[in-house]
């Protein structure tokens, strides 16, 4: 019952832009047929003399107003940051990518995602993606909307053509590629230098884990989710 009043509350307050119209919501015609003042209905309202159903103090008003102004403010921004936000995500691929863009726009998670697939032109193509920086550099309304197709390019961290066998890597603001290795391919993690292995039959590395997904929109898809510690320095004195 409680929670119920209080819903019913602040959906009131979202209605009112100010105390006064809150308390005109209370004034009934009876009011002003006896007291034949609006103003001095207003007043007694305020100061308790009548109570008709919900009762709320002018202070106890404006916290509550702040309270989901701030809400709606809050809501609101993440609805422009997260682009994922209210679409219909049928693929496992995009389910994936909407659970872990909020992780990654924040720097709380760095993710590296595998996609083989073939371009518009049907070559087949591979690549290692830096999921953190293609979001700070690019919109994924439309990828998220299904109005575009995320894949590799050559500016990637790493992109192979294989019908042309043009291959390409890059670092990243946040890898590294570590391309010449016995190891294969690694990546390493500028913040906390930690590396990122992507050899499937190899351990990910240290926070770091490896999940393939099966998609209806690629051969092949595969996220490498990181998640960085910053390395604490400490000195002998």
């Amino acid at each position: 019952m409680e929670d119920s009043a209080a819903a019913t509350l602040d959906d009131i307050v979202t209605k009112c832009h100010t105390y006064e119209d809150f308390l005109d919501t209370k004034v009934t015609a009876l009011d002003l047929f006896y007291l034949e003042d609006e103003e001095f209905a207003r007043e007694l309202l305020e100061l308790g003399y009548r109570s008709s159903g919900l009762g709320l103090k002018r202070e106890e008003f404006e916290t509550r107003k702040t309270a989901a102004e701030a809400f709606r403010l809050s809501n609101r921004s993440q609805q422009k940051t997260l682009a994922s936000v209210g679409k219909e995500l049928k693929d496992n691929f995009l389910r994936a990518l909407a659970d872990r863009e909020g992780a990654n726009r924040s720097g709380k998670m760095k993710s590296i995602i595998f996609i083989r697939d073939h371009n518009a032109v049907g070559q087949e193509v591979s690549g290692y993606i830096d999921y953190s920086h293609r979001l700070k550099t690019e919109d994924f309304e439309p990828y998220f909307s299904g109005k575009k197709r995320l894949l590799p390019r050559p500016t990637d961290l790493s992109f192979y053509n294989w019908e042309t066998q043009a291959s390409t890597s890059n670092t990243s603001p946040n890898y590294l590629v570590m391309s010449e290795n016995s190891s294969g391919l690694l990546f390493m993690n500028k913040m906390d230098r930690k590396i990122l292995n992507v050899d499937p039959k190899a351990i990910p590395g240290d926070n770091s884990s490896r999940t393939p997904l099966q998609s209806s929109l690629y051969v092949q898809v595969v996220i490498y989710d990181h998640i960085t510690r910053k390395q604490t320095l400490t000195s002998e004195t």
